[in-house]
């Protein structure tokens, strides 16, 4: 009798990529304040503007750059 594995494989490959996924979940809720603001670091560098930096990760804001006399 010849056993057919597939399925097991298969539930195996889905095992793995469910815990990958509740992995990186966990890592960008944990760091998603931080990741936020570079993001918005970046964003600000291309737009001339000046990153103000907020109270808690995340809160991080744009506003534009005071000009000088």
């Amino acid at each position: 009798m010849i056993k057919n594995n597939k399925g097991q494989a298969l539930v195996e490959y889905v095992l793995i990529v469910a815990i990958i996924s509740v992995i990186t979940i966990a890592i960008v809720n944990y760091f998603g304040g931080y990741l936020k603001d570079s993001i918005t670091k970046t964003s600000c560098s291309l737009t001339d503007e000046e990153y103000v930096k907020g109270d808690k990760p995340g809160e991080g804001t744009c506003q534009e750059k005071k000009k000088e006399s």
